[in-house]
């Protein structure tokens, strides 16, 4: 189980990254949650994938996972 200051800490990094590859300018708790959030969501999705490729999992589930968040938000919340 991570712990909620690596939560913090990976979930500010995959925002950032998502938020830069979606080309989206966010403030920094908007950036952190999208992080937060796809970070639960690709750690669910993609926790299959720990087996294979190790504890780098965590982060490209992360990553993959702020990305849907980013991409839901543009088309169904943000007008």
């Amino acid at each position: 189980m991570m712990s909620i200051v690596g939560l913090i800490i990976i979930g500010a990094a995959a925002g950032f990254l998502a938020t830069r590859l979606m080309r989206i300018e966010a403030d920094i708790i908007t950036t952190m949650v999208i992080g937060m959030t796809g970070a639960l969501l690709g750690g669910l999705i993609l926790r299959a994938l720990l087996t294979m490729m190790g504890a780098m999992s965590g982060f490209v589930g992360a990553v993959l996972g702020a990305l849907l968040v980013i991409w839901v938000w543009q088309k169904y919340l943000r007008r």
